[in-house]
């Protein structure tokens, strides 16, 4: 009775090691799991479900062949990959999330989310993320083609690059006080959620009520890995085979 929770993978044809470790982890540990939850960011960027990128397809084999396993498999988008729609994951036998949601995890009632909602200090973050998704302004975006969507994806990542390096780290992280606010809304007390890539486990205490978050790391060096059973919560950092 174990499930999984991964986020901020970054698959590319830059870092394929990724993705193998990725297939590794599917046909590997995540087999015989109760459900696999991916929290965002599946890929370094989606420009959309027609897109024939090798290394994208090998990783949608995957998650077919994963799913076909009768292993529930949901996914959330990121900052990277907001475009990834019904095609794909009809493709893949995921089901797709909104951002949050709310799920059940052995009696315990947990909020989910990518996590970069949580960053609202970073306020030329924030207006960009309320552009990219609104319906309309997607439309447009995939009305384009496939070679135009990759010079604006590439014009989109040098600046968000630029933004990385001039702003600081502490407006690039959550707000402590909007994680306090999700908290009393939903009426929960346990969060997961990636996108800082600063995996740990915070534990506060507020009016006397422990509350938990829980944050993802990155695959770029290594996979980061939440499994959950009936123990509870534990971070695990799966190494890469050199």
């Amino acid at each position: 009775m174990t499930t999984f929770f991964i986020s901020d993978i970054h698959i590319s044809e830059q870092y394929p090691e990724i993705g193998e470790q990725l297939i590794d982890f599917l046909e590997n540990q995540a087999q015989q799991s109760d459900a696999l939850y991916i929290l965002g960011d599946l890929f370094e960027y989606w420009l959309g479900d027609d897109d024939t990128t090798l290394e994208y397809k090998k990783i949608k084999s995957a998650l077919r062949l994963f799913a076909n396993k009768r292993t529930p498999t949901y996914f959330m988008h990121g900052n990277r990959d907001f475009l990834i729609g019904k095609t794909f994951a009809n493709e893949t036998g995921i089901t797709i999330l909104s951002d949050p949601s709310i799920i059940d995890l052995y009696g315990e009632k947990v909020l989910i989310s990518h996590g970069d909602i949580f960053c609202t200090d970073d306020i030329e973050y924030q207006s960009s993320r309320k552009q990219t998704r609104d319906p309309n302004w997607q439309k447009m975006i995939l009305e384009k083609s496939l070679k135009e969507r990759k010079a604006f994806a590439y014009e989109a990542r040098r600046k968000s690059l630029k933004h990385i390096q001039d702003a600081n780290e502490i407006l690039m992280d959550v707000n402590q006080t909007e994680i306090n606010k999700t908290f009393k809304k939903y009426g929960l007390n346990q969060i997961i959620h990636g996108h800082t890539h600063k995996p740990a486990i915070h534990n506060s205490m507020i009016n006397g009520e422990l509350f938990k978050r829980i944050v993802l790391g990155d695959w770029y060096e290594q996979g980061s890995v939440l499994k959950w059973d009936q123990s509870g919560p534990e971070l695990v950092t799966l190494n890469r085979a050199p």
